[in-house]
């Protein structure tokens, strides 16, 4: 299988990559996040490892743009943050695994032949819940058939809804997830946001399927 590394520590990208290859696999290595989303998305990749840390870009924006565009390419999370909000932050964000550093290579060599020999994956580009469908190549959104118009930003926040429906969602998951972990923990722009949302979502005689659940978080309603 061919494996892109991401890895700003030559001592690990080096590491990694020596053990992945006597594994059998083929093995790339990029340095920072612009090259590795680069590549991550540009070429025929079986499976990313990727580091969090990055210089020029974060790993979980990396990790972001990657599912938009390859929603079904496992991603192994490889980081220092090993706190329990660290992971969970990466696993809402899209990662398939996470691997905490310092870390035994028979390890991490475990989860990544766990995600390549597990069932075929779809490599599905729409997301469907709730009567509403979103196209992750043309970003089209319909709710019922009816073309729904959203910003980027919009996009990205209904997208996350669908691939966790029926599941409440804190405001903090929602603001790492869409906005980024360093944004400021204190802005309400996620409340803003999932009221853009509802209002464009909204049907004469059917309102958005995003309940509010006080002092927990969000939901999608599934059908």
């Amino acid at each position: 299988m061919r494996i892109l590394v991401v890895e700003d520590e030559p001592a690990i990208a080096d590491f990694v990559q020596r053990g992945l290859r006597a594994e059998g696999h083929q093995v790339e290595i990029a340095h920072d996040g612009p090259s590795g989303q680069e590549r991550a998305l540009g070429g025929d990749i079986d499976l990313v490892v990727l580091d969090r840390m990055l210089p020029g870009r974060d790993g979980l924006e990396v990790l972001r743009a990657v599912r938009a565009e390859k929603p079904a390419l496992p991603v192994i999370l490889l980081t220092a943050r090993a706190e329990v909000a660290d992971r969970v932050e990466g696993l809402d964000a899209g990662a398939t695994d996470y691997v905490s550093k310092p870390f035994a290579f028979e390890e991490l060599a475990a989860r990544v032949r766990a995600h390549l020999r597990g069932p075929v994956q779809v490599k599905t580009t729409e997301l469907e819940a709730g009567g509403i469908h979103a196209d992750l190549l043309t970003r089209e959104v319909t709710r019922d058939g009816q073309s729904i118009h959203l910003s980027a930003k919009e996009f990205e926040l209904l997208t996350h809804f669908l691939r966790h429906p029926n599941q409440v969602l804190s405001r903090e998951q929602l603001l790492s997830a869409v906005w980024g972990y360093d944004f400021d923990p204190q802005t309400n722009i996620v409340e803003v946001y999932v009221g853009y949302l509802r209002r464009k979502l909204a049907l004469p005689s059917s309102p958005a399927p995003i309940q509010t659940l006080r002092s927990v978080g969000y939901r999608l309603r599934a059908r």
